[in-house]
């Protein structure tokens, strides 16, 4: 590699890494920004992914090794879930008069909505793990928020706020469904 694609690469992680943390800090200039850009998919599938494998290596702290890669693709699932039924119901059934979105949109903002996600890997630290999980849970929830005002282009924040909390519910709910079926294995010794 050259000195020229060199400093290429690092001016290209040093703007992903800014956006992350613009992300993070739940500023709508950034979600706005990637929802009308189709080069930002790869950098919204990044993020989504190493937020989930954040919450993977945050939860062996409470799990075995091998629930880990359960954990994680739990939190894939349950993110693609969210995103899903985010757009379905805003676009569906809560739209506004300049609501228009497409899944890959979706996708893009609510990637970066999960950056604070990536917090979860402090959850391996004992005795702080659950407030980690909780507190990031909640502000993943409010930079979906953020995401879904900007990508369904709500001019209120009650709907977008309504639509992401009907998301979040489920996903909360399919991560405690796993966790019992965890538990369960568990006391059982399987």
């Amino acid at each position: 590699m050259g000195n020229h694609q060199l400093i290429m690469s690092f001016s290209s992680w040093r703007l992903f890494t800014n956006r992350i943390w613009r992300a993070i800090r739940l500023d709508s200039t950034v979600y706005e920004r990637v929802e009308h850009d189709k080069s930002f998919d790869l950098q919204s599938i990044s993020i989504i992914i190493l937020s989930s494998v954040a919450a993977g290596i945050g939860s062996l702290n409470t799990v075995a090794f091998p629930d880990v890669l359960i954990n994680i693709s739990a939190a894939l699932f349950g993110w693609f879930l969210w995103a899903y039924l985010t757009m379905f119901l805003g676009t569906r059934y809560m739209p506004e008069l300049l609501t228009e979105a497409t899944y890959g949109q979706m996708v893009r903002t609510a990637g970066f909505a999960s950056s604070p996600g990536l917090f979860r890997i402090f959850g391996i630290v004992p005795y702080i793990g659950t407030a980690v999980f909780f507190i990031a849970q909640i502000w993943m929830l409010l930079a979906m928020v953020i995401a879904v005002k900007q990508a369904l282009d709500y001019r209120s924040s009650f709907k977008p706020f309504f639509v992401s909390m009907i998301g979040w519910s489920i996903q909360i709910a399919i991560w405690f469904l796993i966790g019992n079926i965890l538990n369960l294995k568990t006391l059982l010794g399987i």
